[in-house]
């Protein structure tokens, strides 16, 4: 079968799309015939080296934490599924991706796709939804009547978290730009503040409930936006190469999120989508062969919004 796979750490030129051997399920997992993965910013961080230590990975390696496809061989124990099943998931981050055209995985970790769109764009869904989603409602454990201030509502993870805040009945304050700023507002955001032209600190003028922090900000930054929030509040932090700042005196917690796999979270926001209660939204499609450009575009920061890399468009 094809892979994208590199044999070294370093620049998006040690991505290489080859020859390898179709995997085979062992028990508990199944195989997948892929319709589509997608690209997350951790996919270059992984293969830059830089995530050695919390992340080791055996080389070489295929990326692709997301899948969306189409299950082909059942391995032993594996009875919740059936061949021919759609299913979605977000894979473990060690083992072989899903930027391949199989990719086997354990049955704990899959969920019925949605059926209300194409199972390539599917592929949008797991990590970034389940990272909205824990960091919403495990960590910060937000309520209705709640005010939540969205930093870098413009990416991926925030036009979710924007979407089931504000399902949730919290009032939700987002930051974007102008290229996203239509993006946010369709996701529901109360107010939106442009950071490219104002300072967060003057306009938020009320404290908030809980500040999540999806932005690549400095360390003081995010400590200088921690005051925003009031009393008893909590900061939720997914860029993990700084802590979440707390303020105890004031209640404040500080929380630094990891993402994980949950099956029955995921069914949860796969039924969400099929009710049309959630938005899956991607900026941009592209082949397995294109991912190269991709990892190239993201390590200049030119990146904006979901990316479905479309492995096999006749799966599903």
């Amino acid at each position: 079968m094809k892979a994208l796979r590199f044999h070294e750490y370093g620049s998006p030129d040690t991505l290489r799309y080859e020859e390898v051997d179709r995997p085979e399920p062992a028990e508990g997992q199944v195989r997948i015939r892929v319709a589509a993965t997608s690209f997350n910013s951790v996919d270059g961080t992984i293969r830059a080296g830089a995530m050695q230590g919390p992340i080791p990975v055996d080389l070489p390696q295929v990326p692709g934490l997301d899948v969306a496809g189409v299950v082909d061989a059942l391995g032993d124990g594996a009875d919740r599924f059936a061949v021919g099943d759609r299913v979605i998931g977000f894979l473990p981050f060690a083992p072989d991706g899903a930027s391949a055209e199989y990719v086997v995985a354990a049955v704990d970790g899959l969920t019925p796709a949605p059926t209300s769109i194409p199972l390539a764009d599917a592929a949008a869904l797991p990590l970034v939804s389940l990272t909205a989603w824990q960091a919403l409602f495990e960590h910060a454990g937000l309520r209705a009547g709640q005010r939540i201030l969205v930093n870098g509502a413009g990416g991926a993870v925030g036009g979710y978290a924007v979407q089931l805040a504000a399902a949730a009945g919290a009032h939700v304050i987002a930051t974007a730009g102008p290229s996203s700023r239509a993006r946010v507002t369709a996701a529901g955001a109360h107010e939106i503040v442009d950071h490219t032209a104002t300072d967060l600190l003057d306009a938020v003028t009320e404290p908030v409930d809980v500040l999540l922090n999806l932005a690549a900000i400095d360390p003081d930054r995010l400590t200088a936006l921690a005051a925003l929030v009031g009393d008893g509040g909590v900061v939720v932090n997914t860029t993990v190469w700084m802590p979440a700042p707390a303020d105890a005196a004031r209640g404040v917690r500080g929380v630094d999120m990891y993402v994980r796999s949950d099956a029955a979270q995921l069914a949860e926001l796969a039924t969400r989508v099929d009710r049309g209660e959630l938005t899956v939204d991607v900026a941009e499609r592209v082949s397995l062969t294109g991912v190269i450009d991709v990892h190239a575009r993201a390590a200049r920061g030119q990146i904006s919004g979901k990316i479905v890399v479309v492995v096999d468009d006749t799966v599903g």
